[in-house]
């Protein structure tokens, strides 16, 4: 297919039959942006760079023949693609990225808030509560994923502006709730175009919960039933960076 749509199918075989195996597909949802050289995420911050530092034809002299490697040098701010806050990026004494528990970002419960088309760009608690009701969920532990459909304007200048937000009384309701995690697929998780403050941020990384930003591809995961994993690598001193962000729906 041309059209790649972000999802990948697992198959898991099983010997326990000897007659012939049986065979289960999952599927694995990439929900990341491709990194790239030149990449604008957020309007005014540097973008990544790509400088080499050891080519292929220089690798030649090296090892030994017919033996060649590429090693490259990314300059980037942590805030590039999909990437993900921990309470240090806006905590001076906040966990960082290495001071973050792995089991609060791997194979999360997940639970999605689809509104493409809310009326308002501040998504507020009634949604959330809306989605509770419906769905009968407690959504301690979980993973809060927000699709706007903002995603689609990703990598233009549309993207940066008018962008939709998490309203500052949803924040308390899901830290209420007690969740692992929030992410969404636009610009900020906070409204950028309200002055200096970050409401948002401030309380999610306050009581702890990871925040994920620019994500992609939601409109893919179903509401319920799929797990969420993003974790950074354990950076010392560093509040935010990049993650492959996915979700595995059996």
């Amino acid at each position: 297919m041309s059209d790649y749509d972000g999802t990948t199918p697992i198959s898991h075989h099983s010997d326990d039959h000897k007659d012939g195996p049986t065979t289960s597909a999952r599927r694995v949802i990439d929900l990341s942006h491709v990194i790239r050289e030149g990449l604008v995420t957020y309007p005014g911050l540097p973008v990544p760079t790509f400088t080499p530092h050891l080519t292929r034809e220089h690798s030649r002299t090296v090892y030994a023949p017919g033996t060649e490697f590429a090693m490259d040098i990314v300059t980037m701010i942590g805030n590039t693609g999909t990437y993900l806050d921990s309470p240090f990026h806006r905590y001076g004494d906040g966990p960082d990225l290495a001071g973050l528990d792995l089991s609060t970002l791997v194979d999360l419960p997940t639970a999605v808030l689809h509104v493409p088309d809310a009326a308002s760009r501040g998504i507020p608690a009634s949604d959330v509560a809306r989605l509770v009701a419906n769905c009968n969920l407690d959504l301690a532990g979980y993973a809060l994923l927000v699709h706007t459909g903002w995603d689609t304007r990703f990598g233009t200048p549309e993207y940066g502006s008018g962008a939709p937000f998490l309203a500052e009384d949803a924040v308390d309701y899901l830290i209420e709730a007690g969740v692992a995690l929030v992410g969404i697929d636009s610009l900020n998780i906070d409204d950028t175009e309200s002055g200096g403050e970050r409401p948002v941020h401030s309380k999610l990384l306050a009581a702890g919960i990871h925040v994920v930003e620019h994500l992609t591809n939601l409109g893919s995961v179903p509401t319920t039933g799929a797990r969420f994993t993003a974790a950074p690598p354990a950076v010392e001193g560093f509040g935010t960076f990049p993650v492959r962000a996915y979700a595995i729906v059996p």
